[in-house]
């Protein structure tokens, strides 16, 4: 009987079969997707969606209201040696006055001389504008404003004279992506086409996985367009996609080319090099795509909507991977047989033997030696090691962070935010508190927001100035009150605590019919992280749960299935405790162009430990099914370690090397926000790849022996999912490690690895 076929050799199968078809497909389904897309465009997540709760709350009640804050600037005017009453230094506000006044672009402007925003020492002022038009839009018309400012400046050098908000803010940061964005493609996809070259020794192999990985990743882009019409997009969720997707990309077109050179180099025909390519790596290709889709999942039971952009672009941009590296790769490598080896380099060439796939090198050779002399020695090193570096992870502190922490150091903004700061303390964004009453002008409200302010002034936790900005008609009452600290720290955490447990329900909230939710950059943050630390025990359960039982089917021992748990949390603990020392307290940051901001962005970890986990799983996957495989030959317990370990050493150091690369070219940008993602996940990489594959691995699976394929009776009847059909073995005498054939081989029993 003809075995039949599981669902990634069945792809490969007719893929080779219709060349055409699937290469032409694939073109067609990328063309459409983009240009789809590109005439849909994005829609993007709005602050009412951003995080239930009172932010979410308080941006509903203004929506409704149709009250819109508007987007507002401020200009410092700071001199050492002038007082703000010295007539060169009225000179140089009024002169910012007229010019942001003349751009045709500023609704209105307050004078410090009016507003009374002059700083305590008189050495500093504030000019206050907002600029018209709908506040979404502000970043577009801002950099006339920015240039009239800069104008001023140069007119008076003795003097700083610099603009910070929202909209100014919003363009540098929106640039700085467009820029950073061009320079890690330009950078990371000649930097993976360097690898694949090291790996390939030959250009025609090096291009085709980065090809396809930037199709997909183009295509992708194009469906996440579609779909952001019923699930809002990001600017957080473009940059994961791009991230994950060439990495992802890249790696599962490694892992099947890979396998199909070394079945071929073992002597078997082009098109049975290219089924079990497909019946192997392919299906490892599968299970990691599936493990990384199920696992990002997990993010939507968060229920922020940014985590629900990110797990949707991830998902998408996966599917993509896994469909392009089953369908249009085995077609592409039917078609071009032996010609994927053209454009050999000499040098590098020479330096990759046909059978290098098989005994992991020298170097492998010379770590894997001595773990398996002495495993439990190698077992205890390499968790004391590995518990080590995640000894930070006990002092990290996540926050939302603020501009000022996001933007590199030195950065224009923040030093006119700093400044701003030292000469008028406090929180540079204030909470707001939007009250919605059944009448905002009845002398109870009017009393009750007249004692919130006094309060507010008297607790000590609070400053001035408070504005208050009441709308009669729509029955909403704006309260913006500047809190101390600095937006995202304790102090400030604490005065936002305050506000909304002590302040409000003994003041406006007593009035019937009265909500008073708080919003603003401190309580943006506060929600978030307690939505999500609400959030973490059920995503982190469901993804572990789920990694588990996947390894138990697919290699029906729970052995396995736990200790691959167990590894994968020493892992991402590693990661988080470098990210935790690298970015919270500032131990070499420096080396990345940064320093040390406080905290680690809200959504990082949780984000990690979800595409980490998926990711693990694909090497995890990879290595124990050739264990599992050389074990179900005959070989011994050890043997087999070895075996599988040797064998696939080459492909796992290659893929991880890429996907180290490129995680470390996102580390390298300016926003902190990609440092702390790139930082992450190439650490966790780099420590999967090498502590946790190459030592703890085999070094648990030698002291375990042969309790590593124990099922207890009562488990029989799970799915069985493990490895697939047959494989058929290669000719003697193409293969150096060929074995003859013994009663397993051949038999049900012997199952295709990857």
């Amino acid at each position: 009987m003809k075995p039949r076929l599981g669902p990634a050799a069945a792809m490969g199968a007719w893929s080779a079969r219709h060349r055409r078809t699937a290469v032409f497909g694939w073109l067609l389904f990328v063309v459409l997707a983009a240009a789809l897309g590109g005439a849909h465009g994005s829609t993007k997540i709005t602050e009412a969606e951003q995080v239930p709760g009172q932010v979410s709350r308080a941006a509903r009640i203004l929506d409704e209201a149709g009250l819109k804050k508007p987007a507002a600037e401020t200009v410092l005017v700071q001199s050492a040696a002038l007082a703000a009453d010295d007539p060169e230094f009225r000179t140089a506000v009024d002169q910012v006055i007229a010019a942001v006044d003349g751009t045709g672009r500023v609704a209105e402007v307050r004078s410090p001389y009016d507003s009374g925003a002059v700083s305590a020492d008189g050495h500093s002022a504030l000019v206050v504008l907002t600029l018209e038009g709908d506040p979404d839009k502000a970043v577009d018309h801002v950099q006339s404003v920015l240039d009239a400012v800069a104008g001023v400046q140069r007119q008076h050098p003795g003097l700083t004279v610099a603009q910070l908000g929202d909209a100014s803010s919003g363009k540098w940061m929106q640039d700085q992506l467009k820029t950073d964005f061009a320079r890690a493609e330009w950078t990371a996809v000649p930097l993976a086409l360097g690898i694949l070259l090291v790996a390939f020794g030959a250009l025609v192999a090096a291009v085709l996985p980065v090809l396809l990985a930037l199709t997909a990743f183009v295509a992708a882009g194009g469906l996440v367009a579609l779909g952001s019409g019923f699930l809002h997009t990001s600017g957080d969720a473009g940059s994961v996609m791009l991230l994950v997707g060439l990495a992802v990309g890249v790696d599962y077109c490694l892992f099947y080319l890979r396998r199909e050179r070394e079945e071929r180099a073992a002597g078997r025909d082009a098109a049975t090099a290219l089924a079990v390519a497909a019946a192997t790596s392919g299906r490892a290709v599968l299970v990691s795509g599936v493990t990384v889709v199920v696992a990002m999942a997990g993010m939507f039971l968060t229920g922020i909507a940014t985590f629900k952009a990110m797990a949707f672009a991830t998902i998408v941009v996966v599917v993509t991977a896994v469909l392009g590296s089953l369908t249009v790769l085995p077609a592409l490598l039917s078609m071009l047989g032996d010609r994927v080896e053209k454009g050999r380099v000499p040098f590098l060439a020479k330096l990759r033997r046909p059978d290098a796939g098989q005994d992991g090198g020298r170097f492998w050779n010379a770590v894997l030696t001595p773990v398996l002399r002495r495993p439990l020695a190698a077992t205890v090193l390499a968790t004391a090691f590995l518990l080590a570096l995640a000894a930070p992870l006990a002092t990290m502190h996540t926050a939302k962070l603020t501009f000022q922490q996001q933007l590199p150091a030195g950065n224009s903004l923040v030093a006119a935010s700093q400044k701003i700061e030292a000469a008028f303390p406090g929180s540079p964004a204030p909470a707001t508190v939007v009250i919605r009453a059944a009448d905002i002008d009845s002398p109870a409200m009017t009393a009750a927001i007249a004692d919130l302010r006094a309060k507010a002034l008297a607790g000590g936790r609070m400053h001035g100035p408070v504005e208050v900005a009441v709308h009669p008609d729509r029955n909403v009452a704006v309260v913006d009150i500047p809190l101390n600290g600095t937006g995202n720290d304790a102090t400030s955490n604490d005065a936002l605590k305050s506000l909304r447990e002590d302040l409000l329900p003994a003041t406006v909230l007593k009035v019937p019919g009265t909500e008073a939710p708080v919003t603003g950059q401190t309580a943006a943050s506060y929600d978030f992280n307690r939505k999500m630390t609400g959030s973490m025990p059920l995503v982190f359960g469901f993804v572990v749960v789920f990694a588990f039982l996947l390894m138990l089917t697919s290699f029906r021992s729970p052995v396995v299935a736990v200790t691959a748990v167990v590894l994968n949390l020493l892992s991402v603990g590693a990661a988080y405790g470098v990210l935790t020392l690298v970015f919270q307290h500032g131990m070499g940051a420096s080396l990345l162009g940064t320093a040390g901001v406080g905290a680690v962005e809200s959504w990082v970890p949780l984000f990690l430990f979800v595409i980490l986990f998926g990711l693990s799983m694909d090497y995890h996957v990879f290595v124990v099914s050739r264990i599992k495989e050389a074990r179900d030959r005959g070989l011994s317990n050890r043997a087999a370690v070895a075996h599988g370990i040797r064998s696939t050493a080459g492909v796992v150091t290659s893929a991880a090397v890429i996907m180290v690369g490129v995680f470390s070219v996102f580390g390298s940008l300016s926003m902190q926000v990609m440092k702390q993602m790139g930082v992450g996940l190439a650490v966790a990489v780099l420590i999967d790849a090498t502590v946790i594959r190459a030592v703890l691995l085999p070094s648990v699976m030698t002291l375990l022996g042969d309790r590593n394929w124990y099922l207890p009776r009562w488990l029989n009847r799970l799915p069985d999912l493990s490895h697939g059909g047959s494989v058929p073995p290669p000719a003697a005498d193409g293969d150096p490690h060929a074995r003859p054939a013994g009663p397993e081989q051949g038999t049900p029993r012997h199952r295709a690895g990857v």
